[in-house]
């Protein structure tokens, strides 16, 4: 049955909150453990659906999968045998294309959903096919299942047109049992590619330069097992440090990797929050009404795009008239009518929204569309006055572990309810 959240909102919150393992590095590291012959042992896997449900489909594919604790898995591809991944909970994720190039690159074929996950625009996987057909594949898209075959993968020079994270990851999978060096240029910079590269290298990959904008891959001839550490999740720190300060709230957030937070560091604190950065922890503490910003979504290490719905929930309530300027996704602000009906004052014209900023938010019945909007209704709701109720929750569950519990902890009041079918809906039924 369908559940939603209840929040009672005006609460300041203070404690501290421990973040996990970074969803969009789990997402593509554990396709890539399909690679490997041994057993890999993954520790810090964050709690999320998207996990259970990648776990699952390893499952079904004949791996071997292991929980030795609530956040390691043991993986074991060893026996594994190349087979059609095309399974429907595939179509409701975005990351199940990084199975294309671990599968092309272990067994030189390929058969996978089209991938889907949260839709707020065109997300072509032109670049991916672009790289693969460089590295010597035929790829097609038949009944909405991507077919590829390659029956020897050679390095090569790989231009991205545009700076895709998916592709960039996706190409250093496929290139990283080819035979002779990979270069990509023009490559996407994010904490998470370099997860995903250091976590192949642990396995006895030889990838060079990620987190620059030229990678460069040395083909192995085959990956072995170890044990290694996902980083913790940027954007679950992110949404707790803009919470604090939407809130005037003091939290410290632990299991943090600082630097990998500067633009939102920088952003809170031209706002007007305090931040005080320590060893592997940040403290946010809401410092009165936030000022006005201007805010342009990037590639990294711009401002992250996945950050924009929280910080556009923050500025609704700022001082001031703000402008935020999605640069990365063309249909991010289908949240804005929701918090409209908070009490928001915000214009969008395509890719830019234009904040006035209100002196409060007050609770009301709304609908999370996709992950990070999600939370951003989180967030509004625990910053407004009076009762929000939230569906569409399982959009959040993709990408928070536990949040309600952690937010809870700290002070939060927030419950989780079942949605009643309606009686006529019941009886029709």
């Amino acid at each position: 049955m369908p559940y939603k959240y209840t929040i009672n909102g005006g609460a300041r919150l203070k404690g501290a909150i421990n973040v996990g393992g970074c969803k969009n590095a789990a997402v593509a590291i554990l396709p890539a453990a399909t690679m490997v012959r041994g057993v890999c042992r993954i520790e810090n896997v964050p709690r999320i659906s998207d996990i259970y449900a990648w776990l699952d489909i390893l499952t079904r594919m004949g791996v071997s999968v292991r929980s030795i604790n609530e956040t390691t898995v043991e993986i074991d591809s060893t026996s594994l045998r190349s087979i059609p991944a095309t399974f429907d909970v595939m179509r409701e994720m975005r990351a199940s294309y990084y199975l294309i190039g671990a599968l092309l690159s272990r067994f030189g074929e390929a058969q996978v959903s089209m991938p889907g996950g949260c839709d707020f625009g065109v997300r072509p996987i032109d670049q991916h096919i672009k790289g693969f057909r460089s590295l010597g594949s035929d790829i097609e898209v038949r009944n909405g299942i991507i077919h590829a075959k390659a029956e020897h993968l050679a390095g090569n020079h790989v231009y991205m047109d545009v700076v895709s994270v998916g592709a960039t990851i996706n190409v250093m999978l496929a290139a990283t049992l080819a035979d002779g060096m990979t270069v990509i240029e023009n490559a996407a910079k994010e904490p998470h590619i370099v997860d995903v590269a250091n976590f192949l290298n642990t396995m006895g990959a030889d990838i060079k330069g990620a987190g620059t904008d030229m990678i460069k891959i040395n083909g192995v001839r085959e990956l072995h097992g170890g044990t290694y550490s996902i980083i913790p999740d940027q954007i679950e720190a992110g949404t707790y440090m803009v919470l604090a300060a939407a809130t005037e709230s003091d939290l410290l957030i632990n299991n943090v990797i600082p630097k990998h937070l500067e633009c939102i560091t920088a952003k809170l604190r031209e706002i007007g929050a305090d931040v005080e950065e320590l060893d592997e922890a940040v403290r946010v503490r809401g410092n009165g009404r936030p000022g006005k910003a201007m805010i342009k979504t990037m590639p990294h290490p711009g401002f992250p795009t996945d950050m924009q719905p929280q910080i556009a929930t923050l500025l609704a309530l700022a001082d001031g008239t703000s402008v935020v300027t999605e640069g990365v996704y063309d249909n991010r602000f289908r949240y804005v009518d929701e918090l409209r009906r908070m009490g928001a004052h915000i214009q969008v014209d395509g890719k830019v929204a234009v904040i006035e900023g209100v002196a409060g938010l007050t609770g009301a019945a709304v609908r999370a569309c996709d992950l990070r909007a999600g939370a951003a209704l989180v967030i509004a709701g625990l910053a407004a006055a009076g009762r929000t109720e939230i569906e569409g929750v399982s959009h959040i569950e993709r990408g928070y572990e536990m949040m309600i519990e952690k937010l809870c902890a700290v002070g939060a009041d927030i419950s989780v309810r079942e949605i009643e079918t309606p009686s006529v809906i019941r009886e029709a039924l």
